[in-house]
């Protein structure tokens, strides 16, 4: 089982920044893809980004050029940093893994962009 827990949401003005950071534990050998999804009341979650174990990250088109995704695997721990918010992108974000044939989700944080 593997555990994922997010944080590092809140309430940012329009133009601003914020680091989301999700830390895995559990029996977390195997997982090879981690990344970050988003979903807006009433919209379908959607993928912002992801990484592999190998390190190889991918973005949503929408995303790239202001969202890095990261990681540190001795922290067991990836990250979302976020630039030039736009209240488009206020949103509840989580956390996902894959592991073999399983996949894992955060229980979300919540991110604000007032205008």
């Amino acid at each position: 089982q593997v555990h994922l827990v997010e944080s590092g949401g809140g309430l940012v003005q329009s133009g601003g920044s914020l680091t989301l950071y999700c830390a895995s534990s559990g029996n977390i050998s195997g997982i090879w893809i981690m990344g970050w999804f988003r979903q807006a009341p009433g919209n379908e979650r959607e993928l912002v980004a992801s990484i592999t174990s190998g390190g190889v990250s991918n973005y949503a088109d929408s995303k790239k050029g202001r969202f890095t995704i990261s990681r540190d695997i001795a922290k067991n721990t990836i990250y979302l940093q976020m630039n030039s918010l736009k209240p488009e992108d206020t949103a509840v974000y989580f956390c996902h893994a894959r592991q073999f044939n399983n996949k894992y989700w955060g229980r979300g944080t919540q991110v604000t962009v007032s205008s």
